[in-house]
This record gives structure tokens, sequence and C-alpha cells, in this order.
């Protein structure tokens, strides 16, 4: 019985050949888990992130393939047909490249997860720079892969990557629109002219950024519905992004009737001064008397209020009002208000 063929092997060559996988199996499996248990408990020790970096790739090692170099190792023992043998390779060489990438995509989630912890709480646009170009590395990662599987096939690549390079050009012409919309995400993610939690107007639009994603973005308005935006229409509108603010230039005027008396005209710009310059966060500019109206003689006042926040700068102003009512009384000095003229003629 030992000595009988099959397939072209004695009988005894099979059940060494499928004693050798077997063996193999389970020994790789066992080193696995020990390896696994070992390094893990080493890794809760450890600041290092690379053993955690170990650990995490050889949990996501799948079982099919312990099986594949299993399988190969017992076949060591067997002759095989050139057929049988080209198979044999193509299985290996495929399942040894499906798993790479398998760890590929674990290292590239790894590292973007690590350098999200580290940078995103300092630059919330890094969220945005980091998910995308992990996105470019993934398809980089998996069209390296599937080339080199097909190479390893017998397939003739160089003219497979022509072709593709034709097919591409239709693909992409029908597809403008939505690869657009993706270049337009890495636009924004690698420019950043915002990022998620800026408050931004887009045209008649207002609202915070709530997500940037590969085609579109959303933002919160201020009335609370969501408006979503293309990626490639948004990049074409003026976007004016005051979370970037960092202080704000206010301009305002105030008008004054005719009858105020001269020394009182006079006094009013430091009157103003003095009103701006008691409030903190408040940096003055100028106050002038700008013109004579129609109805009033005019002033401007110019400020900066030195934090973005804009509740602030509204409480600001309306203690200014106040001050400027107050004040004025006190001094005698009226505001103007309009005034119409009406002519009236004396029927004959």
């Amino acid at each position: 019985m030992p000595d009988t063929l099959f397939l072209g092997n004695l009988v005894k060559d099979w059940l060494i050949a499928v004693g050798i996988a077997i063996a193999a199996f389970f020994i790789m499996k066992t080193l696995q888990r020990a390896i696994v248990r070992r390094v893990g408990k080493f890794a809760e020790k450890t600041r290092t992130e690379l053993d955690d970096l170990l650990v995490g790739a050889l949990r996501k090692t799948r079982l099919y393939f312990f099986v594949v170099i299993a399988l190969y190792l017992g076949a060591q023992a067997l002759t095989l047909s050139p057929p049988a043998d080209r198979i044999l390779n193509a299985v290996l060489v495929l399942g040894t490249l499906l798993q790479a990438a398998i760890w590929g995509n674990a290292a590239i989630a790894f590292f973007l997860q690590r350098a999200l912890r580290q940078r995103t709480e300092a630059d919330p646009g890094r969220a945005t720079t980091l998910s995308a170009l992990g996105v470019v590395a993934k398809i980089v990662l998996w069209s390296i892969l599937i080339l080199l599987a097909l190479d390893n096939l017998g397939v003739n690549i160089t003219g497979l990557i022509a072709g593709l390079g034709i097919g591409g050009i239709a693909v992409a012409l029908a597809l403008q629109n939505i690869l657009g919309d993706l270049f337009a995400s890495l636009s924004i993610a690698l420019d950043k002219p915002f990022v998620i939690g800026d408050f931004i107007v887009v045209d008649e639009f207002l609202g915070t950024v709530d997500h940037i994603g590969l085609k579109t973005t959303r933002m919160r308005s201020l009335s609370g519905e969501e408006v979503i935006f293309s990626n490639t229409d948004l990049l074409k509108s003026r976007i004016r992004n005051f979370k970037r603010m960092y202080e704000r230039r206010v301009v305002f005027g105030i008008g004054v009737t005719y009858e105020t008396p001269h020394d009182r005209l006079a006094g009013i710009p430091a009157i103003l001064k003095r009103i701006l310059e008691s409030h903190t966060d408040v940096r003055f500019d100028r106050a002038h008397f700008k013109e004579f109206a129609d109805s009033s003689l005019n002033f401007e006042v110019v400020y900066f209020v030195t934090t973005p926040d804009y509740n602030r700068y509204m409480d600001i102003q309306q203690s200014i009002n106040l001050e400027i009512y107050r004040q004025f009384h006190a001094a005698g000095i009226a505001f103007a208000y309009p005034t119409r003229t009406i002519y009236v003629q004396n029927p004959p």
C-alpha cells in the first residue's frame, strides 16, 4: 500500500506531505498565538507603539495564509507536474500578496490613527488631510499588489498599463464631476482654506463646517439645517472664514443736531475716545467730525475688538452705545434724527 502510486507519487509520499502540511499549520498557529500573547503583554508596559503595530499585524494574519503556506511546504515532499506546480506557485503568490495587502492596510490605519491623535488637537485640518492621504495610500497599495499579482500570473502588465491608460482617459471623461470633487477634496485637505469647526460664509450661506468628505462638504447653518456643497463648487466660491479672524474692525457713526454749540461739537471726538478706551478688548483707532449731512452733523468712529467672538463684540458695542447716550445727555448734546420740510403754499 505505501508503495502504491497515486497521481505520480507514492502513497507514503502523500502521507508525508499531508503530515508536513498539518504540522506546519499547527506550528504556525501556535507560534502566532504565543507571540501575540507575549508581545501583547509586553506592549501594554511600554510607551513605544511599534510593538502594538506588530501585535495588530499578527492578529490580522488570516487563516487561509497559514493554509497556503502549509500546503506549499507539504508539496515539497511531492513530485508535481509542471501545470500543478504552476498552480501551486500561483496560489502561494496570490495568498501572500492578499495577506500583504491586509498588513499594509493595517499599517496605514495604524500610522493614520497615531498621527490623528498627536496632531488634530493642535490643528483640526490635519484630520481631513490625513484621512485623504490615507485613502490615496490604500489605493496605491492595492494597485501595486494587483499589478504584482497579475505579473506573477503571466499577464503582460506593460500592455495592460497602456490599455488602462487609454481606458482611464475615457473613464475620467465620464466621471469628471466625481473626479473633480475628489481632487477638490485633496486640495481642501492640503491647502486648508477651512477645517472642521470653522465658521464660514459662502455666498448667502453661513454656518460651521461639520464634515469634509471626498465629494461633499457639510455645513451646519445658524438656523440649524445642514447645507451640503460639492467640493468643486465650494472652491469656486468666495469663502469668508471668520474662525481665522484675530480681531474685528468696527466702524459706526452718530449724528448730532445743527443747534449744537461749537465748543461742545469740538469736544465730541475726545468724549468718544474716552468712552472707547475705557472698555477692555478694545483698541481705539479714530473719531472724527465727518460731514455736514442734510439734517445732522455726522461723526465717524473706528475701533478694533481684539477678540473674534461675535457675542463679545455685540456686548462691547451695546455698552459703548449706552455710555455715549448717557454722556451726551449729561453734556446737553442732542442726537439728530431725520427731519422733513413741508412747504405750504397759501391759496390766492
